[in-house]
């Protein structure tokens, strides 16, 4: 059985990228997690201390996303991921997506992300 808990479509401005443009003007950013852990305990005895605070979470990946620079968003995905696992040990596995509305390509599009899945190392 795997629970999930969902942070979904998180805005930030960021100043990521490998153009020049994108590290002076900056650009907003929406990411999207999805954390993999057991739920039961929390289910059955009503205690955040035995889920992880999705407030908490999301104030955390906001921060890594508007304090620091990257040029790939795949590194910002990384260092979400990192950053995630080092803070909630009850996360076993997650889903960073990571879309750039208005990513800088002279053309048309829809979505540009980076969606990376990483699944906790146990020793």
């Amino acid at each position: 059985m795997t629970d999930r808990i969902f942070i979904n479509d998180l805005r930030f401005y960021g100043f990521h990228g490998v153009l020049l443009e994108e590290a002076v003007l900056g650009q907003r950013f929406r990411v999207d997690i999805v954390a993999e852990l057991d739920l039961s305990a929390a289910g059955r005895t009503d205690d955040l201390t035995k889920t992880v605070h999705y407030g908490e979470m999301a104030m955390l990946i906001e921060e890594i996303g508007r304090m620091q620079r990257y040029k790939l968003i795949e590194a910002l995905a990384e260092a979400m991921a990192d950053a995630i696992f080092d803070a909630y040990r009850r996360v076993d596995r997650l889903t960073v997506r990571i879309t750039k509305p208005e990513a800088p390509v002279p053309l048309t599009t829809g979505v540009i992300a980076v969606e990376i899945e990483r699944e906790r190392k146990r020793d």
